[in-house]
């Protein structure tokens, strides 16, 4: 088996360049704990933007904090079953996800194993390291877009450019991060550069 590289060190040239997506409020309307399929909405203008991003030759990673699962709200193979229908109406339009990530866990609240302080719930990077690992992403050339102060930490923290969308959770200005209207005006961002 070949090794992966480690997300702590130079990539190569030829690595990837990727968007990494919160879900819940950047991809779909917020709705508190989703993990019904019939209740999963894409906001208007998303499988459009992802197709440009997947046109241009980026990768489409999607990274989600699912506390609901530490709090036995849902499952595991409940959001499995849910992203899978995400994917199917992406695919619709022509848009493929390289990836998705998920953290189950609580650092306080919910039921064991899921309640500890892990490296993946957003704004930690863990769950951007391991896509990096895992799919030879190179973090430098990359962007994270989300909803919340978290996602754009957790894309700071990984050495990524952050940006935030207005779709979803009300939005503080955090720094010099870029809020746009929508997915769409972030990815016409990206593609200006």
């Amino acid at each position: 088996m070949t090794p992966h590289p480690s997300p702590l060190t130079p990539h190569r040239k030829t690595a990837r360049r990727a968007v990494f997506l919160d879900r819940d409020g950047t991809l779909n309307v917020e709705k508190e704990y989703l993990h019904r399929s019939e209740d999963f909405e894409l906001l208007p203008g998303v499988p459009e933007a992802l197709k440009r991003l997947q046109d241009a030759g980026f990768m489409l990673v999607v990274v989600t904090n699912q506390s609901g699962i530490a709090r036995g709200y849902y499952s595991l193979e409940d959001v499995d079953i849910l992203h899978r229908y995400m994917c199917s109406e992406l695919e619709r339009y022509g848009a493929k996800l390289a990836g998705i990530y998920v953290c189950p866990h609580h650092p306080t609240t919910g039921k064991e194993p899921f309640v500890k302080d892990c490296d993946c719930r957003k704004g930690k990077p863990g769950m951007l390291l391991q896509a990096a690992a895992e799919l030879d992403i190179d973090l430098s050339r990359s962007f994270m877009i989300g909803d919340k102060a978290s996602d754009a930490t957790a894309g700071l923290n990984a050495g990524c450019r952050s940006y935030l969308v207005a779709t979803g959770h009300p939005i503080e200005p955090l720094g010099e991060i870029p809020i746009f209207t929508d997915l769409s005006a972030a990815v016409s961002a990206i593609l200006e550069e």
